[in-house]
This record gives C-alpha cells, structure tokens and sequence, in this order.
C-alpha cells in the first residue's frame, strides 16, 4: 500500500509537471497578424506510419516538447504528429492563414478540432498537385475559419524524406499574402540571376569552346535545381504535379552541384601549384558524384545515402583546391583570393544549412535562406573567377597570336630593312602574275647597288648596314603603296609593280628609280654616292612564271652592269634595252666624306 501511494504520489507529480511545463496555446489577436506557432508546438512520434487522428487525439496526453533546435527536427524517417493549441481573441474575425514555408515537406495531414471533435482537415505537401492544394501557393497553406474566443486544437501529420524543417505560422490573409510577394520577389530575382549566368556560361562554351564554361554551367544548373525546390518555384512553374521530380531533385542537384564543383575547380586551378594526385582525385570525385547520381535515378539507393555522401564529399573540392588556392593568393593571384572568399562563404552558408537539416540550428529568414545566399554569392564569385581566366587566356592567344607573326615575320622579313624577303617575294609574285594581262603588267625589277662593296670594304659593316637601310628608305618613297619592295641578300633589291597599262609605262618606273639614286645618301656621319643598275622583264610580255621572271631579270641586270652600270635593261629574250642616252654613267667607285 505504501508502495502504491509512493507510485501515485510521483505520478501525480510527473503529470502535474508535464501538465506545467505543455506550452500554452497560442493566441490569435488582430492586434499580431502574423504569429509563431513553433513555440506552442508539442509531438508524437509514429515509427510505424499507422496512427489516425482518432488514436492521437486520445494520446494527448502523450505529446512532448521538441529537443531539437526551432523550427526543425532534422532528418527523420518516422511520421510526425504536431499539436498546436490555439486560442482565438474574442475581437478577432476568425480568419486565419496556417503555412508551413518549407515547400520540399512530401505530405502534411492538417486536422483542426475543437473540444474533440473534427471540424476540418486538408492534405498539403509537395506531392499534392498543384490544383489540388486548398491554397495554390509556392508553400504549404491552409486557410482556417475559427469562432471568435474559442480554443482549438491543431494536429499536423508531417512525413517526408528529407529534413523536418518546420517553419509554421499563423497570419492574417493580408499578411500571408504580402509574406509571399516579398518570398516570391527574391526567388525571383536569384532565380533570374541563375538563369542569366547559366545561359551565358553556356553562350560562352558554345562560341569560345572553352571547357571551363561548360563545367561553370554544371555548377550554376546544380544550385539553381536545388533552391528551385527548395524553396517551391519549380514545382509551382516547372515540373508542376511531377512526383519524381519532387522526390528526386534534392538528391540530384546536391551531386550535380557537387560534380560541377570538382571539375570547375580542378580545371580553374590548375598549373604549378596543384599537385597532378589532387587534379586526378578531383576528377575521380566527378565521377563518384556522377555515379551516385545515377543510382539516386533509378532509386538503387536513398535520399540518406546521398545525404550521407553529400556530408561527405559536399567540401571535397574546396578542401582539395585550398592548398593551390592559397598558394595563388600568396603570389598576389587574384584567382586564388576569389576563391578563397568564395570558400569562406561556402562553409559558412552550407555549415549553417547543414546543422538546421539536422536540427541543431533554429529556423529564421537567414538560416533558412543560407546555402541559397552562399550559392548565389559564389556563383557570382566564380564568375569573377572565369572573367579572370577568360582574360588570361585571351592574353596568351594574343601571346601566341605575337609569337606567330614574329616568326612569320622572321620567316618572311629581311631583319634589317624590315622589308620582304625572297620567300615573301615569291608568294606575292606568284599570286600578282596570276592576274597579269595586257592590260594589267606586271613589271620585277631586279636591282644592284653600284659601288655598296667599296664602301662596306672601307668604312664597315655598320656603314655598310645603315646605308642599305637608307636605300630601302628611299625606295619605299620613290614605288606606289601598292608596289613591293623586297630585299634578296647583300645589296640586291627587287622591286615587282603591279597594274601597269603598258611596257612604256614599266620603262617610266624603271627611269624613276634610276634617277633616285642621283642624289647622295646623308648617312650619321657620312654622305655616300651609289649607283643603281636595274634588270627588269614583264608578265606576260616577257614569261608567265616567276622563275623564268627572275632568270630574264637577273640576266639583264648582269647585261647592265657590263654595259657600264647604272642603268636600266629588260630581259625581253631579245636585244637588252639600252640605257638613258642623256645619263651620265657613275662607276660607283667615288666615295665623299664628310
């Protein structure tokens, strides 16, 4: 007897504390249109699935305060039963909105009952259709219709395969609706932004073929597939009424966010400060993550396994890439410090995500909005990032672009006059008397400096050099813009002339060079007298190729210079032409010094 008066005793003090410790119902007041259920909220747990409201209102009794952080009971796989008392002010008109604003929530069962008896219910969840939701909204709602001063019990039976995150109110209709215009203004707006940055990423790769683009757009489309569920806007406009979508796309886009992020990683780091074992495992946890997907596709594994490989893998790739990123930083590399903020943004806002997933941080505006915030900062970050490489890239194109002509200019240029060589004259030649006709000749002059070898022999190379850069200075301005002037080799220069209209007018243009060289050539610190003698033959007057253009030239030119120097001759294959009558021939021998 004692034993049972001890027992009743604790019982009765067990119950009178439980009884103390319930929360109070909470009060609905016009006076606070919008109110937090979650303090009032008590549960009962359902590990077989199988209680109906009948069984739980008579286990009231049994419902307790949650251990978990506000507004979230982490990741379950048992069923939820909330109970919410609610006391209606007798100055309020009873119309009151209930929302849950997590959307990824798989079924809601929501019954309100009053003194034991059931006076509504609804199914809401992210696998209820859209035209079957008592409210067509991007969150769970509900709207309620209470009797002034009355007290009511709210019971909610929540399942879902992922997290229980629990962000419950009550509001005025008015408030609801301007709580989700502001929500659905900022999906908007970041959800735009994804868009904008995947399309252009993807523009990107299309013109440039820069793989990096590509693996940027994987990254961008894994953050924009998970805020799009996360938060509603893709079963509301995109894949409205798709179950699969509903029960795959969390799982999906974490691993293709995930894949994104080690290929993008690896490629934007990549050189002398990553070491090739980090390279190669940031492709193989690609190929994990690709792997995993599939299976998570065809449901061989569970969302909590791929919440699990997440956990795991979810900061492999900025772990991985911190020692390159650091090293870049040190070397005052951009790219490494952009990364490096990117990285703090990213443990920070997925930390925060993670612990609330898990129940361990509560629920707010910021918590609830973290990993979508993080994303959207390092999607901007990484855009800054690509910019950078984009530049880089374009510099060594233009590097390369440099060296090319360089060498092409090596190949093609005579190094000290700057003009054309022999293998740039025979390209142009060639091309020229494909063209040639009566009416448009084609003149090669063939030239040799008379008396160079003198001067080179007594005053040097230097001399010698500057001279014959003073004799392509005064070729240049003595030939048409359209002419070519080229330099074969010691003093040799030939000089092609396209689009002429007659063989007189090539012999005019031969008398012009001539006369040319009759001034002296003001040197730095020398003046030097030359001579000029010049064999030249026509296309197609005088042969349709250039060997055999060069062969009459050259065999008049040599024709000149026994004839006296300082002359003109055409290799016609005739009688060479002879030269001015009225020309006093120079032996080239003369040399003024001053």
């Amino acid at each position: 007897m004692r034993c049972m008066l001890v027992f009743c005793a604790i019982f009765g003090l067990s119950t009178s504390v439980a009884a103390l410790s319930a929360p109070a119902p909470i009060l609905l007041d016009e006076s606070n249109p919008l109110v937090q259920a979650w303090p009032a909220v008590t549960l009962l747990s359902d590990p077989q699935k199988k209680l109906g409201i009948k069984e739980v209102m008579e286990a009231r009794d049994r419902f307790t305060t949650p251990e978990t952080a506000y507004g979230t009971l982490g990741l379950r796989k048992d069923a939820v039963w909330l109970l919410v008392p609610i006391s209606v002010s007798s100055q309020s008109n009873g119309l009151w909105v209930l929302d849950i604003d997590y959307p990824v929530l798989n079924r809601i069962d929501v019954y309100l009952t009053h003194d034991k008896t059931l006076m509504e219910q609804a199914r809401l969840g992210s696998l209820q259709p859209q035209d079957q939701r008592p409210i067509r909204s991007r969150s769970h709602s509900f709207g309620l219709k209470l009797k002034a001063g009355a007290n009511y019990d709210l019971y909610l039976r929540i399942e879902s395969k992922g997290a229980l995150i629990l962000p419950i109110t009550l509001s005025k209709p008015s408030e609801f609706h301007a709580n989700a215009l502001g929500e659905q203004m900022l999906q908007g707006l970041l959800t735009g932004l994804a868009l904008c940055l995947l399309v252009y990423s993807l523009a990107q790769w299309l013109t440039l073929g820069e793989p990096l683009y590509v693996k940027y757009a994987i990254l961008i489309f894994g953050s924009l597939l998970f805020s799009m569920l996360q938060f509603g806007v893709g079963a509301q406009y995109v894949w409205r009424g798709n179950t699969w979508m509903e029960l795959h796309t969390a799982g999906l886009a974490s691993l293709i966010a995930a894949t994104g992020s080690f290929l993008f990683i690896e490629q934007a780091l990549e050189g002398p400060d990553v070491h090739p074992w980090i390279s190669r495992l940031m492709k193989a946890g690609a190929g994990f993550t690709v792997f995993f997907a599939l299976c998570f596709s065809f449901d061989l594994i569970d969302i909590y396994i791929v919440t699990a490989v997440i956990s795991t893998l979810g900061l492999a790739p900025a772990l991985l890439g911190l020692p390159g990123a650091i090293s870049r930083a040190r070397r005052g590399d951009s790219v490494g410090i952009y990364f490096l903020l990117a990285w703090a943004a990213y443990f920070v806002t997925t930390a925060v995500m993670i612990e609330v997933i898990k129940g361990r941080v509560g629920v707010n505006f910021w918590t609830l909005h973290s990993f979508q915030f993080g994303a959207t900062f390092d999607m901007l970050v990484f855009m800054r990032v690509l910019g950078l490489r984009t530049k880089a890239l374009h510099k060594a194109v233009e590097h390369a672009r440099r060296e090319r002509d360089s060498l092409h200019s090596l190949a093609h240029t005579d190094p000290l006059t700057g003009l054309p060589n022999r293998r740039s004259l025979n390209a142009s030649m060639a091309d020229a008397i494909n063209h040639a006709g009566p009416e448009n000749v084609v003149a090669v002059y063939m030239m040799d400096l008379d008396g160079f070898k003198q001067i080179n022999d007594q005053y040097g190379h230097d001399v010698g050099d500057e001279l014959l850069i003073a004799v392509a200075a005064r070729l240049r301005a003595n030939v048409r813009h359209s002419d070519l002037i080229a330099r074969l080799g010691g003093d040799e220069f030939v000089v092609m002339s396209s689009g002429l209209h007659s063989v007189q007018q090539a012999r005019d243009r031969a008398d012009k060079l001539l006369e040319a060289f009759n001034d002296p050539f003001a040197l730095s610190e020398k003046i030097c007298r030359i001579g000029l003698t010049i064999g030249y033959a026509l296309a197609p007057q005088d042969g349709s190729d250039a060997i055999s253009l060069f062969k009459r030239a050259d065999a008049a030119m040599y024709a000149g210079k026994n004839d006296g120097k300082h002359c003109a001759r055409r290799g016609d294959g005739t009688v060479p032409a002879s030269s001015h009558t009225d020309w006093q021939p120079l032996d080239g021998s003369k040399v003024t010094e001053f």
